[in-house]
């Protein structure tokens, strides 16, 4: 089954909305769909037609299984090309947003499957998040927030979770990407900042915002 573009953003929209709260409700998704909630209401009468919802009285929506199997197949697509990118094209990482949001439409599944096969079938994309494969299967990373991270020990970048242009040329400024050692040498009580130690870097201090988005791993 074919669906438009704008179906495409609607179903990965709702896949992103409901990882943070299992269902969905029509004034969330207007809220970020940037549209009013009558667009939203033909939307998912369409989306319905098509088997793609569910809905649970009173509550709101959710993507049925095949809704789920677009959805990932459209996040992997648009994860494939930010890594082409970054890692092919030279891209910086808070670039390359918008255009994969373009090339994720692309149809032809040979080109993905050749794409994935010509990067290396990468797990993660230039900002830590997890490749569905072509099953839809999503690689797992054991990982936990940087303000969360034990004092002096040395840890490994592993994604952002506030991934707009502003945000990451911030991290950028700090010399911080995914992959990136660091450790936290101070936690300031009084605003929740931290001093941190980035490779070989001079010690830095990042406020609590930028530090509860940045995700990290360690032995």
């Amino acid at each position: 089954m074919n669906f438009t573009v704008s179906e495409e953003n609607y179903i990965k929209s709702i896949y992103h909305l409901q990882q943070d709260s299992g269902i969905v409700n029509t004034n969330a998704l207007a809220a970020e769909m940037q549209t009013k909630a009558a667009s939203v209401t033909d939307m998912l009468k369409k989306l319905s037609a098509k088997k793609i919802l569910q809905y649970e009285k009173y509550k709101g929506f959710k993507l049925t299984d095949h809704g789920r199997k677009v959805a990932l197949t459209v996040v992997r697509k648009h994860r494939l090309w930010e890594y082409f990118l970054v890692e092919k094209l030279g891209f910086e990482w808070d670039k390359v947003h918008d255009i994969a949001e373009e090339l994720e439409h692309i149809s032809s599944v040979e080109l993905i499957e050749r794409l994935q096969q010509f990067l290396g079938n990468p797990s993660f994309d230039p900002h830590g998040d997890p490749i569905p494969d072509s099953n839809g299967k999503i690689p797992k990373l054991n990982q936990q927030n940087l303000a969360m991270l034990p004092l002096n020990k040395t840890a490994i970048v592993s994604s952002v979770s506030n991934q707009s242009p502003q945000m990451l040329e911030m991290l950028r400024h700090y010399s911080i990407a995914i992959g990136t050692s660091l450790k936290v040498m101070k936690k300031f009580e009084f605003d929740g900042s931290l001093e941190i130690k980035v490779s070989k870097q001079p010690a830095c201090i990042i406020s609590e915002q930028i530090a509860k988005n940045i995700f990290v791993h360690y032995d």
